[in-house]
């Protein structure tokens, strides 16, 4: 299962479509859930993104995706995607992500060193998801 939980709503309907693209191509490959939390102060939406995670003791991987994480390639990524069978990723808002969600990241990665918008960086990363899951798969999508 694959969970994305991510601060704000997608307000533009082009950059929408494409994330919404994305998750249909990808839903036959991996179930995926993604969850919207209410834009507010990152502090509230770091609390409100754990308690959408539950315990710690799961098994879940959960990544933050942060500007100074892990810089992976499409096929490192998708290594950390084949090795897991449960991965939440975080996208904070527009000033990141709160410390208490950092804190419980597993893991972090960064999308890229430019800085995005929040709704750019779902439509990346959800791509990336889709294009990881191609790799692991063998299908075309992705060519190296």
């Amino acid at each position: 299962m694959i969970r994305i939980i991510a601060v704000g709503k997608m307000k533009d309907k082009r950059l929408a479509g494409l994330a919404d693209d994305f998750l249909r191509r990808l839903r036959p490959m991996a179930p995926v859930e993604v969850i919207e939390l209410k834009d507010s102060n990152t502090e509230k939406e770091g609390r409100e993104m754990v308690s959408k995670l539950g315990s710690a003791a799961g098994s879940t991987l959960v990544v933050a995706m942060d500007e100074k994480g892990d810089d992976l390639s499409s096929e490192q990524f998708a290594k950390v995607l084949g090795k897991h069978g449960s991965i939440t990723l975080l996208i904070g808002g527009a000033d990141g992500l709160g410390s208490e969600a950092r804190q419980r990241a597993t893991r972090t990665i960064k999308l890229s060193s430019m800085t995005w918008t929040h709704e750019m960086a779902r439509v990346l990363l959800i791509e990336q998801v889709y294009r990881g899951f191609s790799i692991l798969k063998g299908r075309p999508y992705h060519r190296s």
